[in-house]
């Protein structure tokens, strides 16, 4: 596997320092005839060259963008406009990448690289019945868009789910409606993130949001997640010495992993980012993916001083082809979300958010979760039981869509991952998750896409590749 395209590799380093320096005066950080920091403690910060900060300060200075006085340093130029600089090296120059897709794209006749939900058990028939319902209760309803925010009888059915549920404190104004949760990501990450801003991230997460962020020029910052959580005075260590702008979150039946953050340590990890001004961007896909026990409430629940994002994703296991998220946070960052949003699409289409309505609100919702959450937890104890005995290991998840596995230490992800797509068979390589690209001996098995009998001869078909390589 080939790993993901650093923004080091795309441009030099001392044009993403001047970047950097450009936005955090753009964001109002340093004024008008403000001292930057020396190229010594500048140097220290990121981690780079004293002459990779010269550079970038000289060319401030010919941009017309600092100033220099003899023998004290660099200050802020009292003028106002964009960098100039020249075409192709900002870091929209980065190059794009997202090998997640790359694998899922391939046609494969064993499926255990998307964590998705196999259509088969989804509510197919009940959902074209709704359908019907939409077009006669609004008969105009293709002929007019969406508010950008989002249908508001759709955001206030779900304020009030969000409130009963989850204990979550919010109205229908604090939630905005958008295309899946990853396009949240993507328009969250375009508000908040600059070159090289920092990024807390869980090792392992989402590799599609990583790439999202280095898109931005951001540097990422890996936290360990366990099964039991994390190791807050670490985090606290990081969020003190690298000033994150956020800390991207997946902590309810975490993919790839399955584990769960316990409610103490989301109570104390709110505390902490407010302590830090760190935004948290909770990903909560799965919340209604659990085997037995509910999940704790959500970051959000405890959040009091709007340091928190929630990114509620319900396509998962009511129509994937609907696209529903809903994102919950505070003002005034939701003014600001609601305008990258109207950049972005001008508003979710109103047909997805009626239909997605009518159902969710529905005894049948309710049905199809309960019988849901037995057929996925048949399929995740089809994968256990074929791999007992294997020598592999994993932590049985609670809840979600995925197994984490460890291979034993004589085989390589790679080199099973290879002789697995020549055979038809897709996982995931660990080291896709991994901020820092290694995670060599681990792989993500999605149980969730393909029927019973094809995933347990799937799986029968990938540990009998391992036994022979």
């Amino acid at each position: 596997m080939k790993k993901s395209a650093s923004v080091e590799h795309n441009h030099p380093l001392f044009r993403q320092v001047y970047e950097f320096l450009m936005n955090r005066m753009e964001r109002g950080e340093w004024g008008a005839h403000d001292k930057l920091p020396s190229i010594r403690l500048l140097a220290e910060e990121l981690k780079v060259h004293r002459l990779t900060v010269f550079k970038a300060y000289r060319m401030l200075t010919e941009d017309g963008k600092v100033y220099v006085k003899d023998k004290s340093g660099y200050y802020v130029s009292p003028v106002s406009g964009l960098p100039s600089i020249e075409e192709g090296a900002a870091v929209s120059a980065y190059a794009l990448t997202n090998p997640l897709s790359d694998i899922q794209r391939v046609p494969t006749k064993y499926q255990f690289s998307q964590a998705l939900i196999d259509p088969g058990l989804l509510p197919n028939l009940f959902l074209s019945d709704y359908v019907k319902k939409v077009f006669d209760l609004y008969p105009k309803v293709m002929g007019t868009y969406s508010s950008v925010q989002g249908d508001e009888e759709l955001r206030e059915t779900l304020s009030r789910h969000f409130r009963k549920k989850h204990r979550l404190q919010l109205s229908s104004e604090e939630l905005l409606i958008t295309s899946g949760a990853q396009q949240a990501i993507n328009l969250i990450a375009r508000i908040v993130l600059g070159p090289m801003d920092t990024v807390l991230v869980e090792r392992p997460t989402y590799s599609v949001a990583m790439d999202v962020f280095r898109r931005e020029g951001a540097r990422l910052i890996p936290v360990e997640i366990t099964p039991t959580g994390y190791d807050l005075e670490k985090v606290e260590a990081l969020m003190k010495k690298h000033k994150p702008r956020m800390f991207y979150i997946n902590p309810t039946h975490h993919n790839p992993t399955g584990y769960t953050v316990p409610a103490q340590q989301r109570k104390l990890l709110v505390e902490l980012a407010e302590r830090y001004r760190c935004l948290l961007v909770e990903d909560d896909p799965f919340r209604d993916m659990y085997f037995e026990e509910e999940p704790p409430p959500p970051f959000f629940a405890y959040d009091t001083e709007g340091w928190v994002i929630y990114i509620s994703s319900f396509s998962k296991y009511v129509a994937p082809g609907l696209r529903i998220c809903a994102v919950a946070c505070r003002y005034p960052f939701m003014e600001r979300l609601i305008t990258a949003k109207s950049l972005a699409d001008n508003g979710t289409p109103l047909l997805n958010q009626k239909i997605f309505l009518h159902y969710y609100t529905s005894s049948r919702l309710q049905q199809h979760l309960g019988k849901l959450r037995i057929a996925l937890q048949v399929h995740k104890e089809i994968v256990e039981e074929e791999l007992a005995g294997t020598g592999w290991e994993w932590t049985p998840p609670q809840g979600g869509l995925n197994l984490w596995v460890k291979l034993p230490d004589h085989l390589s992800a790679d080199r099973l991952f290879a002789s697995s797509m020549a055979e038809s068979i897709a996982f995931v390589p660990g080291e896709l998750f991994d901020p820092l690209g290694e995670m060599k001996s681990r792989i993500r098995v999605s149980y969730s896409f393909a029927s019973e009998g094809v995933l347990r001869e799937g799986i029968q078909r990938l540990i009998a590749i391992a036994r022979g390589l």
